[in-house]
């Protein structure tokens, strides 16, 4: 019934895509279907209530459904698209972005209680247990009344990140914000592939900067994410190509020296690759989803 409940009570929130709830909950609506969305996705907990969506994280393709949560630990390059909702039945999702900071300081407080396990996808989909839909549940009960928003929201959203880390995804947040696990050295080279995604970068060395070797890095680096490193970045230069294209300010060839590449025409093998479709078919669609 928690899933009913969680329904109903976000029925009337929001007509907006998108609708901040409370600090660290939002919620996603949408009417109808609609096509391929490029972005990435920051570590978080997103519980489908209502509809369907399917997501891209690098070779991987998953089918998410009511009742199913979406949990990232990584950020993470994704293709996504709503594939089942309508007006009397919109499209609803929970998200709660995740603090690594929050998740750290309870796991210094677990000790060694809880399991720390070793590199797993850093995207995964699953039923979400009882105590954490629970928490959801208490979450959003808060947004009506801003005393109780204030004063319990930061103990709700605290809680959510100690069922999240006792789950069945915990043992690889615990890893994640171990200092020097394989997890933790790949969140830190996607730091560096994020903040220079549009440089030459050569990759033996985004390794050791994390001290890792070149083996160790590529076989934990896909383990997480899916991908290769460069094939990561490369998806980061289209996301963001992608979206400077639809905004109308930019060409084709603009927007591929923009985000790093020397070759319009290599930039436009890839985009269509990636998205299904040339780049040049994304100009004029400013504001397209």
């Amino acid at each position: 019934m928690v899933l009913a409940d969680l329904v109903e009570a976000v029925g009337d929130l929001g007509e907006e895509r998108w609708t901040p709830l409370l600090p660290g909950l939002g919620l996603v609506r949408s009417p109808g279907p609609y096509g391929i969305e490029a972005m990435v996705y920051e570590p978080l907990v997103c519980l489908i209530l209502q509809g369907e969506k399917e997501t891209t994280v690098g070779t991987r393709h998953h089918r998410v459904v009511a009742g199913q949560a979406i949990v990232v630990s990584h950020a993470q390059p994704v293709l996504a698209r709503v594939t089942v909702a309508s007006p009397d039945a919109p499209y609803l999702s929970l998200v709660a972005p995740l603090d690594l900071a929050l998740l750290r300081n309870l796991d210094l407080e677990l000790g060694d209680r809880l399991e720390v396990g070793g590199p797993g996808s850093a995207f995964l989909v699953q039923a979400l247990d009882d105590a954490t839909l629970a928490v959801l549940e208490r979450f959003v009960s808060l947004v009506h009344d801003p005393t109780d928003a204030r004063v319990l929201g930061p103990l709700v959203r605290r809680e959510l990140h100690y069922r999240l880390l006792c789950g069945r995804h915990g043992a690889m947040l615990r890893s994640l914000v171990q200092r020097s696990s394989h997890a933790s050295n790949i969140a830190k080279a996607i730091e560096t592939l994020r903040e220079s995604y549009r440089e030459r970068l050569e990759m033996d060395a985004v390794a050791r900067s994390v001290g890792m070797s070149a083996s160790s890095f590529y076989k934990q680096f896909k383990a997480v994410t899916s991908t290769t490193p460069l094939q990561y970045q490369k998806d980061l230069r289209l996301t963001e190509a992608r979206r400077l294209l639809q905004s109308g300010r930019h060409s084709v060839s603009t927007a591929a020296f923009e985000v790093g590449y020397e070759s319009p025409s290599q930039f436009s093998r890839e985009y269509s690759r990636r998205f299904g479709a040339p780049p040049r078919e994304e100009l004029g669609r400013v504001g397209a989803r």
